[in-house]
């Protein structure tokens, strides 16, 4: 019961900041019959760091000379930042289940440590390929 009031909470609150981050307030205007969106500051912030992903794409696209290989590595570099936090995450579940639910339930003891195993395998692999994509790219090219 417990864990489920638990995963309910969290999906509740991922689900509330997709929500409160998506939102804008669209306005009509009546007299020229256009509608015109009111952007507060934190979506203007939201707006100015797409546009400078934007151009990052570009500069990877430049940078390696080639559209597919820009885009592989700005994928691999979006990847590599958000593993961080995914990492951190998951380590936190893995500690629950090794310590907390492995307490009273010996068998989870032993899948906490193997998902805190996993976790910290992926997140060093999505650290590394980045490295290892310009490497093997800039190495071929020569």
């Amino acid at each position: 019961m417990k864990k489920a009031l638990i995963f309910l909470t969290v999906i509740i609150m991922l689900f509330t900041i997709c929500i409160s981050i998506l939102a804008t307030n669209v306005y009509a205007d009546a007299e020229n019959n256009t509608i015109s969106a009111q952007v507060t500051e934190s979506q203007g912030n939201l707006l100015q760091l797409k546009q400078d992903q934007a151009k990052s794409l570009e500069e990877y696209k430049e940078k390696y000379g080639s559209d597919s290989y820009g885009l592989t590595a700005y994928i691999l570099h979006v990847v590599q930042v958000y593993s961080i936090p995914f990492c951190f995450l998951g380590i936190v579940i893995s500690i629950i289940y090794r310590v907390v639910i492995g307490a009273r339930h010996l068998e989870n003891t032993e899948k906490g440590l193997g998902m805190m195993i996993a976790m910290i395998t992926i997140t060093i692999i999505c650290q590394v390929l980045p490295l290892v994509f310009a490497i093997v790219v800039k190495m071929g090219r020569e």
